[in-house]
């Protein structure tokens, strides 16, 4: 797959090409860029799909020195430069979202639309980064046992992912798990809910109504505070990572999204 070398920090990341407008969309904590696999495919070529692997994930290696999700946000910026894209549009699903809002917020010359799924703009719940810290240092003490990776598979996917979350319990247990500085970047990251006025791009708001790591709350404040937002799409049945095991809803969410976009037509469309 192809990277791009920021500085010593290689990024992984996929495309699909073509002359469509081009779609950045970062996957959540646990993830990589896998989970967009059928919007790449349902919406391709008319959109170019760029899907990468953040720091500490997939094929991207963590960095030895801490960092912030602004910096990740350079990091998108980064791989439109590396792709000689002036813009773009720009989306994610959790941490994902984070990278997008910041990249939104660093350089609104260059998002033209957000895209966003299962996210949010405050810091990290209190209870939630003791609840995620515990999580994080049972993995480093004890590793990817069943004990673990099955309420994290279930959290992240649904209690009936199937095949999903068979799929990444494999990969948790095989690969090296992020469990770096990218947990620091997730556990200390910042609040821009009070910035969230300045974003005026068109932005696609999207929620499992099963997800248990984030509620709706946390939505309903992208939609009252970004004036140009969608109402919150609800995802039926889906948890934390709908894009993976949701891709009829969601796609079928994006393509209308997108189809209402009027920021230039750079190859011809067809219906689905």
């Amino acid at each position: 797959m192809p990277t791009l070398d920021i500085n010593g920090l290689v990024i992984a990341y996929s495309d699909t090409g073509g002359s469509g407008q081009p779609v950045i969309l970062g996957h959540g904590y646990f993830t990589d860029h896998t989970v967009f696999d059928a919007q790449a495919e349902f919406l391709s070529p008319q959109w170019r799909i760029i899907a990468w692997d953040a720091r500490g994930h997939g094929n991207t290696p963590d960095s030895a020195k801490p960092y912030t999700y602004w910096d990740q946000a350079r990091d998108a910026l980064a791989l439109m430069d590396h792709l000689q894209l002036r813009q773009a549009i720009v989306g994610g699903i959790s941490q994902g979202g984070f990278i997008a809002l910041r990249t939104a917020l660093l350089a609104p010359d260059r998002v033209t639309a957000l895209i966003l799924s299962d996210t949010e703009a405050t810091p990290c719940d209190p209870a939630d980064k003791v609840g995620y810290g515990q999580m994080f240092q049972a993995l480093r003490e004890h590793g990817p046992i069943d004990d673990l990776t099955v309420p994290l598979a279930a959290q992240l996917f649904g209690e009936h992912a199937g095949h999903h979350a068979e799929d990444w319990r494999s990969r948790w247990k095989n690969g090296p798990l992020p469990l770096g500085n990218s947990a620091l970047c997730l556990l200390e990251r910042d609040d821009v809910s009070d910035r969230l006025h300045e974003i005026t791009c068109p932005t696609l708001l999207m929620w499992g109504t099963e997800d248990l790591s984030l509620p709706r709350d946390r939505m309903d404040l992208l939609a009252a505070r970004v004036a140009t937002a969608t109402p919150v799409h609800e995802i039926e049945g889906a948890a934390h990572t709908p894009a993976l095991t949701h891709p009829d809803q969601v796609n079928r969410v994006m393509l209308s999204f997108l189809e209402s976009l009027e920021i230039g037509d750079p190859a011809p469309r067809r219906r689905r």
